[in-house]
């Protein structure tokens, strides 16, 4: 890299080297490997390569990632580095003083009349110190919001005034374009929300980060040019001013709970979902939509489009959501009923609409096939969803799930010979680390070796007689639930969760009713009236 930096030495424009370096950045964006931080060994290591060099070349690579580091920390070292380095007397390039020195000028939005992706548009100069600039480039960024808001793709241009004329032309030509100004502060702040999930995606989720909903992976982001311009992108988006106040306008609505169950209902009540015949099955289907909506699609449970369907139905429930046997039957039909209610609510025009509506049952077939293969990524590891389904009955997935959570944990990956549910020892095991909470250290089982960084745990066994009666109501009422009978048990589990009950209080309430019961019918009678 420092060899390849001594050409960028004769450059003239501090563009250019921008664009250089934050190439030469991007190069290790996105490359993960297990137990090495990449970004820091080859980010950090080139700063500490370069200040060591003695070299002008190795100045030119400090000025350049001091204005385009992908970190505070990564900048910081750069600026001592070429604090040292001066001191030895090099001499920076002339376009390294001007590196970053930029002024923003307008932003804009050019996007569709479906609303899947926006082009953010921002129009800089380069500051001469009087605070007097003329549009020198402008750095395009896409936004993906059928991926979470994920960049797609970024890219520069110098022939601003002919982008901004073709964008207003297109706009002014096609009905379904549409191109406005945006306040820049406005524009940083959906920007830096778009940046912050696209490093989500690049660095794995991070720890304790959720994983994205939906969208691409690492692999489909890294190679490009939004790699080849993150760098430089990150740095402009730094240059925009900030919101006044507290208040960020990102572009995402917060939908609480309550303004979610007020959109469902009005959804239910409407002509549109009158022709679903079960309004409990339909009721559970909109949730998702609308979750979907809100937490993926920048808060905009209302928006259609074919792009959002295809996304919605064919990874996103796929890899997030369980769906029982019924809702994946209806899904489609509400969908359809959700896409003509919401569509003209949103002043989609009925061509639209009806586009949007193919793209349901366009999609509805592979759809079923995608949702039913047991290979599909659910969110588990495939280890998980082994154990869970040993019998490859997939619709058995939800309420072993809620049977035995910690089928789907980390905590017992290691060892699924001490956790079987398929064994009264296992499902022991695994309801009194599920019930307390409490295990001890222990040495692996005969057969396997241990490297020293693995750790195996037994359940702690008591002989609290009390506890040991809750441990047998509890098994009693967990090999019902694993087995799916009576298929009531099910579905009152599956009645007091919609209603906001937490799973110990259901599993209480369940439990209490299985004792009481005199026999098979007046069991499932008993679950009936819950």
């Amino acid at each position: 890299m420092l060899r390849a930096s001594r050409a960028m030495l004769a450059m003239r424009h501090p563009l250019d080297a921008e664009l250089a370096f934050s190439e030469l950045l991007g190069t290790w964006w996105g490359e993960r490997v297990p137990g090495l931080d990449v970004e820091r060994v080859l980010g950090e290591g080139l700063i500490t390569h370069a200040a060591a060099s003695g070299k002008p070349a190795g100045l030119g690579v400090l000025a350049a990632i001091a204005a385009l580091g992908t970190s505070p920390g990564q900048r910081r070292l750069a600026e001592q580095g070429m604090i040292a380095l001066r001191e030895q007397g090099l001499q920076v390039p002339e376009w390294a003083s001007q590196l970053g020195r930029v002024v923003p000028l307008g932003a804009y939005v050019n996007s569709d009349l479906f609303g899947d992706t926006d082009d953010v548009v921002c129009v800089f100069g380069r500051g001469d110190g009087d605070g007097a600039s003329v549009p020198e480039h402008a750095l395009i960024l896409v936004v993906d919001h059928n991926a979470g808001g994920v960049l797609r793709d970024a890219w520069v241009t110098t022939k601003v005034e002919r982008l901004l004329q073709g964008c207003r032309e297109r706009a002014a030509a096609d009905e379904f374009t549409r191109f406005a100004e945006l306040e820049p502060a406005q524009a940083r702040s959906r920007l830096v929300r778009a940046l912050r999930v696209t490093e989500r995606v690049i660095s794995g989720g991070g720890a304790g980060a959720a994983p994205l909903p939906v969208g691409p992976n690492a692999a489909d982001l890294a190679g490009g040019s939004l790699a080849t311009h993150f760098a430089l992108a990150n740095a402009r988006v730094r240059t925009l001013p900030e919101p006044l106040g507290t208040a960020a306008d990102d572009g995402v609505q917060v939908w609480r709970r309550d303004r979610r169950a007020v959109l469902a209902a009005r959804f239910l009540a409407s002509d549109e979902a009158a022709e679903l015949s079960d309004s409990y099955t339909a009721s559970r289907c909109a949730d998702h939509i609308i979750a979907y909506g809100c937490d993926v699609d920048a808060g905009r449970p209302l928006r259609v489009s074919p792009r959002k369907v295809e996304a919605f139905l064919l990874r996103w429930l796929p890899g997030r959501v369980v769906l029982l046997p019924e809702e994946q039957e209806a899904m489609p039909h509400v969908l359809a009923a959700w896409v003509r209610w919401a569509g003209p609510r949103t002043g989609l025009p009925e061509v639209a609409v009806g586009a949007t509506l193919d793209a349901v049952w366009e999609y509805t077939t592979e759809f079923t096939r995608v949702y039913r293969d047991p290979a599909r990524p659910l969110g588990l590891r495939q280890e998980a969803v082994r154990r869970l389904l040993p019998d490859g009955d997939f619709s058995a997935l939800a309420r072993r799930m809620f049977a035995f959570p910690l089928l789907a944990s980390d905590l017992i990956s290691w060892a699924p010979e001490e956790f079987d549910p398929a064994t009264p020892r296992g499902r022991r095991a695994l309801l009194r680390l599920d019930h307390y909470g409490e295990y001890e250290a222990a040495t692996p089982p005969s057969g396997r070796h241990s490297t020293g960084k693995d750790h195996w745990y037994r359940p702690v066994t008591g002989d609290d007689p009390d506890r040991e009666r809750e441990l047998d109501r509890h098994e009693r009422l967990a090999e019902r639930l694993w087995s799916g009978r009576p298929a009531e048990l099910w579905s009152a589990a599956r009645r007091l969760l919609d209603r906001g009950r937490d799973r110990a209080s259901v599993l209480a309430e369940l439990g209490g009713v299985l004792d009481a019961a005199a026999d098979g019918a007046d069991l499932r009678r008993r679950l009936d009236s819950l």
